[in-house]
């Protein structure tokens, strides 16, 4: 059974311009209906048996977005189908500067132990130019205020290659970031999506993203500070101080189960992907008829699943570990992907010890272009599972 539950709250009081998560502008009214909808949808899942759950994860759009009231309502909820004393990492995203003491009293009285703070970077012209609607001064309020309540867990998250960002900028971004000594960092590079404010700026020549050989060089320094700060880069866009990885997301990278509840969220059960409606009244509607609010259901094949743990796998430090491979599927991924691992190796962009195999430094550069060599053809498949 699925031990992770991620929670999706669709609401913020602004919209990124980079941004194409699931996610409306905050209504009061339509919060509190989505809360009893999500009741429901948790309730035709899980019914009323607690589930022993590892981590719960509650993202968005914007948590923090709901009022204390609406916050209380959203935990009692969580703690009605699940049994919190037994969570070891319950997680909720946050925006700086966008939520009060009286949430994070909420928050530590319903056992959650882990903040994601929406950082993006310390600069307050580009955070207006990301339409972020907290300022720098914000970060350092929230992170005392979280730490007052000892909620030390905190995790910030940073995007770089923004527009007009030169390689001075994001290193001072980062050298801001690592003074407040936190144990745990995530960083990405921008990507421009569809639908989106950017895409649109992008499409008429109004928006450049930093070139290739920039992007790559923040990239570089991102590694290289990080580890002079101790943090170890345990997955390609993730960092932390030992025992400080994110219990929640390596359950994604390791190709495990998880529910996923809410407008517009991904999940995972019974080898079977699948896709809930997103947006919101579809999804209310569809709760309203007693229905589950799944918008598209995807059928794992073993062969699908053999990718997917590869894939996934690869994006952590430590890799993929071919006794775990053989206990899943019953043959050796060495079996299966004997030339490509050699031709990757040869390349200098895998590493291959102990059995196990994990991206190099220059691999992490080419990630796409290693992933895609794990895709099984239909011959070595057929070969591999003739029996």
């Amino acid at each position: 059974m699925a031990q992770s539950v991620y929670i999706h709250i669709p609401f913020c009081h602004e919209i990124c311009h980079y941004c194409d998560f699931a996610k409306m502008y905050y209504n009061r009214e339509l919060a509190d209906a989505y809360l009893d909808h999500l009741h429901t949808e948790m309730s035709l899942y899980l019914g009323s048996k607690k589930l022993k759950a590892r981590t719960v994860y509650i993202g968005g759009g914007t948590p923090t977005s709901l009022n204390e009231k609406q916050l209380e309502k959203l935990l009692k909820t969580i703690n009605e189908f699940i049994d919190i004393k037994e969570v070891n990492e319950f997680t909720i995203e946050a925006n700086p500067g966008e939520f009060l003491e009286e949430h994070v009293n909420v928050m530590t009285n319903y056992g959650i132990n882990r903040v994601s703070l929406g950082v993006q970077v310390l600069d307050n012209d580009f955070l207006n130019m990301l339409n972020r609607n907290h300022a720098v001064e914000d970060v350092n309020q929230t992170v005392n205020l979280l730490q007052r309540y000892d909620l030390t867990n905190i995790s910030m998250d940073f995007i770089y290659a923004l527009p007009d960002q030169s390689i001075e900028h994001f290193k001072k971004t980062l050298k801001l970031a690592l003074d407040y000594n936190l144990p745990h960092y995530s960083a990405y590079a921008l990507q421009i999506e569809p639908r989106t404010v950017f895409h649109l700026r992008h499409q008429q020549g109004k928006l450049n993203k930093p070139p290739e050989e920039d992007e790559a060089e923040m990239l570089e320094m991102l590694m290289d500070m990080m580890e002079q700060a101790g943090k170890r880069h345990y997955e390609i866009s993730n960092y932390a101080d030992k025992g400080f990885e994110s219990q929640h997301n390596l359950a994604y990278w390791n190709n495990e189960e998880y529910y996923a509840f809410g407008a517009g969220a991904h999940g995972y059960l019974n080898e079977e992907r699948y896709i809930n409606l997103r947006p919101v009244n579809h999804y209310n509607q569809s709760l309203e008829k007693g229905e589950k609010p799944v918008l598209h259901r995807e059928p794992i094949t073993l062969k699908e699943n053999i990718e997917e743990e590869m894939f996934l796998g690869l994006r952590k430090a430590e890799g993929v570990s071919d006794l775990n491979f053989q206990r899943k599927f019953g043959v050796s991924f060495y079996e299966l992907y004997k030339s490509e691992i050699t031709r990757l190796k040869q390349k200098g962009w895998i590493k291959d010890e102990h059995s196990r195999i994990s991206l190099t430094r220059d691999g992490l550069m080419f990630g796409n272009e290693v992933f895609a060599s794990f895709l099984l053809d239909e011959p070595s498949y057929k070969r591999a599972f003739r029996n």
